[in-house]
């Protein structure tokens, strides 16, 4: 192949999509709103206001408490080992 059987060749190809951006550029761009999308969620249309709860505040234990839970399980392992 050569050099002008080349340019013609990509002359072709210019003209063809030169043809197509022409056609894609007279779609009406109301009609392309217009169109119903297939997939997706909903628009929310109701005015409801909904409350966003604050993240829980992190909870620590005392350390009475943590000596009652010690001194409650050590009590259990100790049933348990006596019921062996």
């Amino acid at each position: 192949m050569n050099t002008t059987e080349i340019v013609d060749r990509l002359d072709k190809e210019i003209a063809r999509l030169r043809a197509a951006r022409a056609v894609l550029a007279s779609v009406d761009t109301d009609l392309l709103k217009r169109v119903k999308k297939g997939s997706g969620r909903p628009a929310n249309t109701s005015k409801k206001v909904v409350a966003v709860k604050a993240p829980a505040k992190k909870r620590t234990m005392s350390p009475e408490g943590k000596a009652r839970i010690a001194a409650a399980q050590k009590a259990r392992w100790a049933k348990a080992k006596k019921a062996k």
